[in-house]
């Protein structure tokens, strides 16, 4: 199952933690009776709008389920989001009426109404003139300046619309705004289907997951996933180091790596990293051969070879067959896998191949029950999608930020208020 091809899963996470954190205590929208009530519903709907339509309505079906139910449930429902970064200034390039024009496409048998106000008493009367089972898309909530400035006074504002709210833009939870983050500490709050789908799937693969467990870290730069890679190798049994940052990684090994992209200020860094792994039992794979080529782009002369053996005009695009048969016959002895960033660039024919291989055995392996994958970020899903094997994944997540700070060991403020209302909902 994932959530980009299948039904969001419901349930809980168990005791999984992140940072310290008890994600027990996040309630799901199961069962709470929304009967008659107004719920704000906190999604993500900052899409690409190109000649005043919506170019890309994914984040849009990711949330569906969730307004879905909560209308069938008889919920008054109100749609916040935002939509790039007006920084609040209102703009007509920024305006959510688009995506409640998209909304109403995709569930045409649910009033879905566009206000075009977030507060005051346009917002206001729109609400109050809700009918059961509807729905209301408020206006972009970035054109108050509040919103990113996680003001408590519109926090305020915006829970005096509701009765109840739920969070179900995980791909934001790291951001600590006050639609996010505030107004979680002013109403009864709890976890859309989307939501806690993620952060079940992210708390069973990174805090409970069954063991062996290998994550695969791709990228161009160790400078950007520093406290991934160090979180990572403190947790995992392999991890597998891809991309632009292998290279980084054999440089510390003193690897000659001829004209390949790296980060020599980032060396030592490495090899803390390195260092902690193997403090930690767990093992840095580096690929034994790579491809190599003079330069990046389509139809250039490419050839493979050994590592340390790069000739110094050349630059190591992508992992090698003996690399990737390695991973495979690795992946034969581990239950659980991890997997952000490509191990090449993918982009360019035909230096993707050694992460469509691997994508391909990381499906084939999770579909026979063999294994249990879980994958997330941009890039990484355009791999996946490009190999054909996101459908068999256990689970891919979309979002970007927020999955990186998930895996560096970060709390995330949406997540934590969630817990933190839940917990004080039981006590």
């Amino acid at each position: 199952m994932n959530e980009l091809s299948s039904p969001v899963r419901e349930g809980g996470p168990g005791n999984a933690t992140a940072a310290g954190l008890d994600l027990s205590r996040v309630r799901t929208i199961d069962g709470v009776d929304v009967e008659g009530k107004r719920v704000l519903v906190r999604v993500d709907f900052n899409v690409p709008i190109e000649a005043g339509g919506v170019a890309d309505a994914t984040r849009i079906d990711r949330v569906l389920p969730t307004i879905a139910k909560l209308a069938r449930k008889g919920a008054k429902v109100v749609v916040l989001s935002h939509l790039g970064r007006p920084k609040g200034v209102p703009t007509p390039e920024t305006s959510l009426q688009p995506v409640a024009a998209k909304m109403q496409e995709l569930m045409p048998g649910t009033a879905v109404r566009f206000v075009g106000a977030s507060l005051g008493d346009e917002a206001k009367r729109a609400v109050d003139a809700l009918q059961v089972g509807e729905v209301a898309v408020l206006e972009n909530l970035r054109h108050h300046k509040g919103e990113e400035k996680n003001d408590p006074e519109f926090a305020k504002a915006l829970a005096a619309l509701g009765d109840i709210y739920v969070n179900d833009a995980f791909s934001s939870a790291h951001r600590a705004h006050a639609s996010m983050e505030a107004i979680a500490g002013l109403l009864p709050s709890y976890a859309g289907l989307l939501m806690m789908a993620e952060i079940t799937a992210l708390g069973e693969a990174l805090e409970e997951p069954e063991r062996p467990v290998m994550a695969i870290v791709g990228g161009a730069k160790v400078s950007t996933k520093i406290e991934v890679l160090t979180n990572l190798a403190a947790r995992m049994d392999q991890l597998v180091v891809g991309g632009g940052m292998a290279n980084t990684f054999l440089l510390a090994k003193g690897v000659e790596i001829g004209a390949s992209f790296s980060e020599p200020d980032f060396v030592e860094t490495a090899r803390d990293i390195m260092a902690k792994a193997e403090r930690s039992g767990c093992e840095i794979v580096l690929p034994s051969d790579v491809v190599v080529a003079k330069e990046l782009k389509a139809g250039v002369a490419w050839r493979v070879c050994a590592v340390g053996e790069v000739p110094a005009d050349a630059m190591i695009l992508d992992f090698g067959p003996a690399s990737v048969a390695d991973l495979k016959r690795r992946l034969g002895g581990v239950k659980t896998v991890l997997w952000n960033g490509p191990l090449g660039a993918f982009e360019t024919a035909p230096f993707g191949e050694a992460t469509f291989a691997l994508a391909g055995e990381v499906a084939r392996l999770t579909k026979e029950g063999e294994l249990v994958s879980v994958a997330g970020g941009g890039d990484t899903v355009r791999a996946l999608n490009a190999a054909h094997a996101t459908a068999d994944f256990t689970y891919v997540s979309t979002a970007g930020g927020a999955f990186l700070e998930w895996l560096g060991g970060h709390e995330l403020p949406a997540v934590s208020a969630l817990a933190q209302s839940g917990a004080r909902a039981a006590a």
